[in-house]
């Protein structure tokens, strides 16, 4: 009797939980983490690093108020998303090419691969010589960064795409440049938004090394400047409020990958 009276229990408790929806579950994490991040800045040695949850309120609002905030903000959008699209407008001819024609998969794959394993706050010095300390040079930062990781990615899904496929519209007498649009395109659309996820991710993980080349606002120049007067209440605000943004973007591309392959989910089911 104890043990049905266990597994009852057991049952009726995992049926609750099942029943939770998603979005409380969101919600459990977010308060969990402003706990946590609450109990560590009371501590002593937490505090020094991590001021609270409501002093870092207050320096938005105060930010808010000046209006130097919306600056920052429309500032690093302007670098992300300008390095971001001539990164993927890049790519995805230089990742089709190399997954179509070997040769030039041959000669190029090896220095995107070399390139890859090279930090993009190494370029910087070669950056600010060449293109200054403008908007150019920290937009040229981004690129890189986000140009090799979706090159990779789209690639990779070029290299994947079912050969069958390929195969059976040859025997049908399709021509290579139908293939490639009818076949080849569709199939790689799934690693085309992939990359786009991971190429706006190394955008942001980039932007605060790109307004190391001398930028005047922006939220890793927000963040630098506070750091150098010990405000860790601004400094954890601008890392919030990049972490916002790639959540709000992230979002987004979902949102475009269940619209755009949603054909695939029904082919699977």
């Amino acid at each position: 009797m104890t043990v049905k009276k266990s597994k009852s229990s057991e049952n009726k408790f995992s049926t609750i939980i099942n029943k939770i929806d998603d979005r409380i579950w969101v919600l459990i994490s977010f308060l969990l983490a402003i706990l946590v991040w609450q109990l560590i800045s009371m501590t002593e040695a937490g505090g020094v690093i991590f001021a609270s949850p409501t002093e870092v309120i207050s320096a938005l609002i105060t930010q808010m108020q000046k209006g130097k905030i919306w600056t920052h903000i429309g500032k690093s959008l302007f670098r992300v998303l300008g390095g971001f699209s001539f990164g993927l407008i890049a790519a995805i001819p230089v990742a089709f090419l190399m997954g179509w024609y070997k040769v030039f998969r041959n000669i190029v794959e090896p220095w995107i691969q070399f390139i890859r394993t090279i930090p993009p706050i190494a370029y910087i010095p070669l950056v600010i010589v060449g293109a200054g300390i403008g908007e150019s040079s920290k937009i040229i930062v981004i690129f890189i960064a986000s140009f090799l990781v979706m090159v990779v990615s789209i690639y990779q899904g070029v290299r994947n795409v079912d050969a069958t496929l390929i195969k059976a519209a040859r025997v049908l007498g399709a021509k290579d440049s139908t293939i490639f649009l009818k076949v080849v395109v569709p199939a790689s659309l799934p690693f085309i938004l992939v990359g786009i996820r991971l190429g706006l991710a190394a955008a942001l993980t980039t932007l605060v090394a790109s307004e190391l080349t001398g930028a005047q606002a922006g939220l890793g120049t927000m963040i630098q400047e506070a750091s150098l007067y010990f405000q860790m209440d601004i400094v954890l605000l601008g890392i919030v409020i990049i972490g916002v943004i790639g959540i709000t973007l992230e979002k987004f591309v979902k949102f475009l990958e269940r619209r755009l392959t949603g054909w695939q989910e029904t082919h699977q089911a």
